[in-house]
C-alpha cells in the first residue's frame, strides 16, 4: 500500500530512484512589447504552501526585494492525501486543482505550488519556482522597495548557475531522492551525493560569506529553504541523518546569517513546516506525530559571517 501511494506521489525509475516531474506553465513576466504578461503592481498573486521549500523561495525573494505591496500572497494548506486546499474560496476555487482547471480547462498534470497567478487574465503565468524568483528579482523593480538589490547579477550568473545546477540535483532535490527512494541502492546513492555536496559547500564557505562571494544571490535563496528544513524534517523523516546542518562548522552559521537578513525570518514558519511534512503532505509518518524540536530561536544566535569576507581579503 505504501509503495503504491509513493509511486503516485513520487514516481520512481526502474532502479527505485525518485524522478521529479517537470513544471507545466512556463510563461514569463517581462516588458517585451508583444508579451501579454507585463510587469504591474497588484496584478499578480503568489499561491504558496508555507511548508513547501520550492514555494518558500518565492517568499524569500519577494521579501528581499521588498515586493510585499506589489505582489499579493495566498496561503494554501495540504489536505489528507497531499492536495493543496485554500483557506477560503478564491476566484471561485477551493483547491489548487480547481485553480489549475480555471487556468486551463481539462488540465491533467500535477497541481503544485508555487503558482504565479495573473489576476487580470485569470490564468497561471508560471509554476516553476526557479523561474518565478528570476522574475521577482528583475521584472518588478519599479514597484520594489529594494530595487537595487540584484540577486542574479550578470557578473556572477555563470557562478550562480553552476551552484544552482549542483545544489538542485544533490541537495534541493537530493533530500527528496533520499526520502522517496524505493530501493536501498537508490537511497545510498542519493544520500552519499547529498552529503558530498554539503561537505563541498561547507568548505567553500570557509573563505566566502555567501556561495558567490560577499553578495547574497539566488543561489543562496535556493539553498536556504532546504537548509532551513533540514534538521527539523529531512534529517529524520527523509533519512538524511549522516549530519545535521548545525553540526557543520560553516553551514550552520551561514544558515543563521541568511535567516537574519531583513525580512527573511518573517517568511519562515517552522511549526507549519513540521505540521505539513509530518502530517498530511507525505505518507512517511503514519501516526502523524509531530516532533517537539528543534527550537527556531537557535537561528537567532550570532553567526559572525561578516568576518569571513574580511579574512578572505588578506
Amino acid at each position: 500500500m505504501w509503495q503504491l501511494m509513493m509511486s503516485k506521489l513520487a514516481p520512481p525509475d526502474r532502479t527505485g530512484a525518485y524522478i521529479r516531474p517537470s513544471s507545466s506553465f512556463r510563461n514569463f513576466v517581462s516588458t517585451e512589447a508583444d508579451n501579454p504578461y507585463q510587469p504591474a503592481t497588484a496584478r499578480y498573486r503568489l499561491f504558496v504552501g508555507t511548508g513547501c521549500p520550492w514555494a518558500h523561495r518565492t517568499l524569500v525573494t519577494r521579501a528581499l526585494k521588498g515586493l510585499e505591496d506589489a505582489i499579493s500572497v495566498s496561503i494554501v494548506y495540504p489536505s489528507e492525501g497531499g492536495m493543496w486546499v485554500m483557506e477560503s474560496e478564491t476566484f471561485g476555487c477551493n483547491t489548487m486543482p480547481e485553480l489549475y482547471q480555471l487556468a486551463l480547462p481539462g488540465y491533467q498534470g500535477r497541481c503544485t505550488v508555487p503558482v504565479l497567478w495573473d489576476e487580470s487574465k485569470k490564468t497561471i503565468v508560471n509554476n516553476e519556482s526557479s523561474e518565478i524568483i528570476v522574475m521577482l528579482n528583475s521584472e518588478f523593480n519599479e514597484f520594489a522597495s529594494n530595487p537595487h538589490m540584484d540577486l542574479y547579477p550578470l557578473d556572477l550568473r555563470s557562478q550562480i548557475d553552476e551552484w544552482n545546477e549542483k545544489i538542485y540535483q544533490s541537495v534541493n532535490n537530493g533530500v527528496y531522492r533520499c526520502g522517496f527512494a524505493q530501493s536501498q541502492a537508490a537511497y545510498d546513492s542519493a544520500c552519499s551525493e547529498l552529503f558530498a555536496v554539503l561537505d563541498e559547500i561547507d568548505r567553500s564557505l570557509l573563505r566566502s560569506r555567501y556561495l558567490c562571494g560577499d553578495r547574497v544571490t539566488l543561489a543562496d535563496v535556493r539553498l536556504f529553504t532546504t537548509l532551513f528544513r533540514f534538521d527539523a524534517v529531512y534529517y529524520s523523516l527523509f533519512k538524511c541523518n549522516v549530519r545535521r546542518i548545525q553540526d557543520y562548522e560553516h553551514l550552520g552559521a551561514y544558515l543563521r546569517d541568511l535567516y537574519q537578513l531583513p525580512g527573511v525570518a518573517g517568511t519562515c514558519d517552522l511549526e507549519a513546516v513540521k505540521r505539513d511534512y509530518y502530517g498530511n503532505l507525505f505518507p512517511l509518518n503514519p501516526g502523524c506525530i509531530i516532533p517537539a524540536g528543534p527550537d527556531p530561536a537557535s537561528l537567532l544566535k550570532a553567526h559572525d559571517r561578516e568576518k569571513v569576507a574580511k579574512k578572505a581579503s588578506f
